[in-house]
């Protein structure tokens, strides 16, 4: 059973029982009880490193992917965030479960530098991470507004 379970099955049992409690002391008591369940939920994004692994030990590595951005979403749902790198100074480009890419684009006063390490989404209410409205945070505590998202795709 979960924590949460438990806890509101607690504060259900202690309601129910009150008004049995409040007949033998006497019809003039009354029991009120209050429970707030609060729940934050942080999701960290693991860093991947940049470049591309050779096919087989022997192999000639293989070039670099040249990726184009295109229009996209303003939202990804946060379940769908696998990893993350950083190729451009003022940007983190995002794997998604499934293979595709995004760039999450920040204002000029954010480096990406800072998530070389890794970073942290707060998850929102709606489950999804949004540009214009929610940021991302560093491991060493620095945060960054989510300017806007770009599609990214293989130049061909």
């Amino acid at each position: 059973m979960s924590p949460v379970r438990a806890l509101l099955l607690g504060a259900l049992s202690l309601t129910c029982a009150a008004p049995a409690a409040d007949a033998q002391r006497g019809a003039g008591s009354t029991r009120i009880a209050q429970v707030t369940v609060q729940q934050r939920l942080i999701i960290r994004i693991p860093r991947l490193p940049v470049g591309r692994a050779p096919l087989s030990a022997g192999a000639a590595p293989l070039p670099p992917i040249r990726w184009i951005e295109k229009k996209t979403d303003k939202c990804v749902p946060v379940v769908n965030l696998a990893a993350a790198t950083i190729t451009t100074r003022d940007s983190v480009d995002l794997l998604l479960n499934g293979g595709k890419r995004l760039r999450a684009r920040f204002d000029d006063d954010c480096p990406a530098i800072d998530f070389y390490s890794g970073f942290y989404v707060k998850m929102p209410r709606d489950g999804k991470v949004c540009a214009d409205r929610d940021s991302i945070r560093s491991r060493s505590g620095g945060e960054c507004r989510i300017e806007s998202f770009r599609a990214l795709v293989p130049a061909r």
